[in-house]
Protein backbone atom coordinates (compact mmCIF):
# COMPACT_ATOMS: atom_id res chain seq x y z
CA UNK A 1 0.00 0.00 0.00
CA UNK A 2 2.04 2.77 -1.15
CA UNK A 3 0.94 6.56 -0.96
CA UNK A 4 0.78 9.18 -3.32
CA UNK A 5 3.36 11.60 -3.08
CA UNK A 6 0.33 13.64 -2.27
CA UNK A 7 -1.26 12.17 0.99
CA UNK A 8 2.94 12.03 2.31
CA UNK A 9 2.96 15.82 2.19
CA UNK A 10 -0.57 16.41 3.20
CA UNK A 11 0.13 13.66 6.22
CA UNK A 12 3.06 15.65 7.11
CA UNK A 13 0.94 19.21 6.81
CA UNK A 14 -1.67 17.36 9.00
CA UNK A 15 0.66 16.16 11.92
CA UNK A 16 2.56 19.21 11.96
CA UNK A 17 -1.03 21.40 12.61
CA UNK A 18 -1.67 18.76 14.88
CA UNK A 19 1.55 18.68 16.59
CA UNK A 20 1.25 22.10 17.15
CA UNK A 21 -2.22 22.00 19.84
CA UNK A 22 -0.98 22.14 23.19
CA UNK A 23 -1.58 19.07 25.56
CA UNK A 24 -3.69 21.16 27.86
CA UNK A 25 -6.37 21.93 24.74
CA UNK A 26 -5.56 18.17 23.41
CA UNK A 27 -7.14 16.92 26.87
CA UNK A 28 -9.68 19.98 26.68
CA UNK A 29 -10.67 18.72 22.90
CA UNK A 30 -10.85 14.61 24.09
CA UNK A 31 -13.07 15.46 27.08
CA UNK A 32 -15.45 16.94 24.80
CA UNK A 33 -15.14 14.55 22.20
CA UNK A 34 -15.74 11.76 24.87
CA UNK A 35 -19.27 13.28 25.86
CA UNK A 36 -20.05 13.29 21.80
CA UNK A 37 -18.97 9.91 22.05
CA UNK A 38 -21.56 8.60 24.14
CA UNK A 39 -24.47 10.11 22.35
CA UNK A 40 -23.54 7.58 19.62
CA UNK A 41 -26.28 4.92 19.92
CA UNK A 42 -23.78 2.37 17.99
CA UNK A 43 -21.15 3.28 20.76
CA UNK A 44 -23.37 3.38 23.91
CA UNK A 45 -25.19 0.24 22.85
CA UNK A 46 -21.82 -1.54 22.11
CA UNK A 47 -20.66 -4.28 24.08
CA UNK A 48 -17.34 -5.03 22.53
CA UNK A 49 -15.31 -2.24 21.81
CA UNK A 50 -11.98 -1.34 19.78
CA UNK A 51 -9.96 1.14 21.33
CA UNK A 52 -6.23 3.06 20.45
CA UNK A 53 -4.11 3.92 23.28
CA UNK A 54 -2.91 7.27 22.19
CA UNK A 55 0.48 8.52 21.18
CA UNK A 56 2.24 12.01 21.06
CA UNK A 57 -0.81 14.51 20.08
CA UNK A 58 -3.73 12.43 19.12
CA UNK A 59 -7.09 12.21 20.87
CA UNK A 60 -6.50 11.20 24.71
CA UNK A 61 -8.80 7.79 25.03
CA UNK A 62 -7.05 6.81 28.31
CA UNK A 63 -10.23 8.11 29.51
CA UNK A 64 -12.50 6.47 27.34
CA UNK A 65 -10.58 3.22 27.79
CA UNK A 66 -11.68 3.46 31.66
CA UNK A 67 -15.32 4.39 31.60
CA UNK A 68 -15.97 1.42 29.16
CA UNK A 69 -14.23 -0.58 31.28
CA UNK A 70 -16.14 0.97 34.46
CA UNK A 71 -19.14 0.06 32.66
CA UNK A 72 -18.15 -3.54 32.14
CA UNK A 73 -18.11 -3.21 28.42
CA UNK A 74 -15.39 -5.77 26.67
CA UNK A 75 -12.26 -3.09 25.72
CA UNK A 76 -9.60 -4.30 22.79
CA UNK A 77 -6.62 -2.26 22.17
CA UNK A 78 -5.07 -3.19 18.90
CA UNK A 79 -2.07 -5.28 18.87
CA UNK A 80 0.32 -5.00 15.74
CA UNK A 81 1.69 -8.74 14.08
CA UNK A 82 3.45 -8.64 11.17
CA UNK A 83 1.87 -6.25 8.72
CA UNK A 84 -1.53 -6.47 10.07
CA UNK A 85 -2.99 -5.44 13.46
CA UNK A 86 -5.67 -7.58 15.74
CA UNK A 87 -6.99 -6.57 18.38
CA UNK A 88 -6.87 -8.31 22.00
CA UNK A 89 -9.11 -7.87 25.15
CA UNK A 90 -7.70 -6.20 28.06
CA UNK A 91 -8.87 -6.11 31.90
CA UNK A 92 -6.81 -2.47 32.84
CA UNK A 93 -3.94 -0.88 31.76
CA UNK A 94 -1.57 -3.39 33.60
CA UNK A 95 -2.64 -5.39 30.20
CA UNK A 96 -0.47 -3.00 28.62
CA UNK A 97 3.00 -3.08 27.48
CA UNK A 98 5.28 -1.00 24.96
CA UNK A 99 5.04 -2.76 21.47
CA UNK A 100 5.87 -1.98 17.82
CA UNK A 101 6.51 1.85 17.20
CA UNK A 102 6.66 2.38 21.19
CA UNK A 103 3.05 2.19 21.13
CA UNK A 104 1.33 0.49 24.40
CA UNK A 105 -0.69 -2.68 23.01
CA UNK A 106 -2.00 -5.70 24.52
CA UNK A 107 0.13 -7.95 26.11
CA UNK A 108 0.37 -11.72 24.36
CA UNK A 109 -1.71 -13.21 27.21
CA UNK A 110 -4.87 -10.83 26.12
CA UNK A 111 -7.52 -12.79 24.07
CA UNK A 112 -7.83 -12.14 20.48
CA UNK A 113 -11.50 -10.91 19.29
CA UNK A 114 -11.47 -9.15 15.85
CA UNK A 115 -15.24 -9.22 15.53
CA UNK A 116 -16.37 -6.19 16.80
CA UNK A 117 -18.93 -3.99 17.44
CA UNK A 118 -17.31 -0.52 17.21
CA UNK A 119 -13.96 0.78 16.68
CA UNK A 120 -12.36 4.30 17.49
CA UNK A 121 -9.87 5.07 15.01
CA UNK A 122 -6.76 7.34 15.07
CA UNK A 123 -7.06 9.54 12.53
CA UNK A 124 -4.40 11.92 11.15
CA UNK A 125 -6.95 14.00 9.00
CA UNK A 126 -10.24 13.05 7.30
CA UNK A 127 -12.31 14.67 4.62
CA UNK A 128 -16.27 15.35 5.08
CA UNK A 129 -17.19 12.33 2.79
CA UNK A 130 -14.98 10.18 5.91
CA UNK A 131 -11.94 9.41 3.86
CA UNK A 132 -9.33 9.08 6.61
CA UNK A 133 -5.65 10.09 6.73
CA UNK A 134 -3.59 7.49 9.21
CA UNK A 135 -0.07 7.59 9.51
CA UNK A 136 0.51 5.43 5.96
CA UNK A 137 0.95 2.16 7.10
CA UNK A 138 -2.19 0.77 6.31
CA UNK A 139 -2.84 -1.41 9.26
CA UNK A 140 -6.47 -0.38 9.91
CA UNK A 141 -7.20 -0.15 6.56
CA UNK A 142 -6.26 -3.71 6.19
CA UNK A 143 -7.99 -4.98 8.86
CA UNK A 144 -11.12 -2.47 8.08
CA UNK A 145 -11.37 -4.44 4.73
CA UNK A 146 -11.49 -7.70 6.40
CA UNK A 147 -13.82 -7.16 8.95
CA UNK A 148 -17.04 -5.26 9.03
CA UNK A 149 -17.53 -3.08 12.16
CA UNK A 150 -18.79 0.18 12.49
CA UNK A 151 -16.21 2.98 12.23
CA UNK A 152 -15.81 6.20 14.76
CA UNK A 153 -12.73 8.61 13.56
CA UNK A 154 -11.23 10.83 16.43
CA UNK A 155 -9.87 14.12 15.19
CA UNK A 156 -9.67 17.64 16.09
CA UNK A 157 -12.15 20.25 14.02
CA UNK A 158 -8.98 21.79 12.27
CA UNK A 159 -7.96 17.98 11.29
CA UNK A 160 -10.98 17.55 8.51
CA UNK A 161 -10.27 19.09 5.29
CA UNK A 162 -11.98 19.26 2.34
CA UNK A 163 -10.32 16.66 0.44
CA UNK A 164 -7.98 14.21 0.83
CA UNK A 165 -6.46 11.74 -2.14
CA UNK A 166 -8.91 8.72 -2.18
CA UNK A 167 -6.59 5.48 -2.90
CA UNK A 168 -8.39 1.86 -3.96
CA UNK A 169 -7.77 0.13 -0.10
CA UNK A 170 -8.97 3.18 2.09
CA UNK A 171 -11.61 2.26 4.10
CA UNK A 172 -14.43 5.11 4.70
CA UNK A 173 -15.27 5.98 7.86
CA UNK A 174 -19.12 5.52 9.29
CA UNK A 175 -18.35 8.83 12.29
CA UNK A 176 -16.27 11.82 12.24
CA UNK A 177 -16.08 13.09 16.26
CA UNK A 178 -14.42 16.27 17.31
CA UNK A 179 -14.73 18.61 19.57
CA UNK A 180 -17.43 20.79 18.01
CA UNK A 181 -19.74 17.77 16.32
CA UNK A 182 -20.47 14.00 15.95
CA UNK A 183 -20.99 13.83 12.08
CA UNK A 184 -22.48 10.65 10.69
CA UNK A 185 -21.14 9.84 7.42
Amino acid sequence: MEDSSDKKSLRKRLLEQRDNTSHDLLGISSEKIQKKLRKIFSFKNAQKIGVYYPIGSEIFTQDIIQELLSQNKDVFLPKVVDENIEFRKIKDFSSLETGSFDILEPKDDCPVDNNLDVILVPTVGISQTGVRLGYGHGFYDRFLAEHKTITISLTLEKQIIKNIPKSPHDVIMNWIVTEESATKI
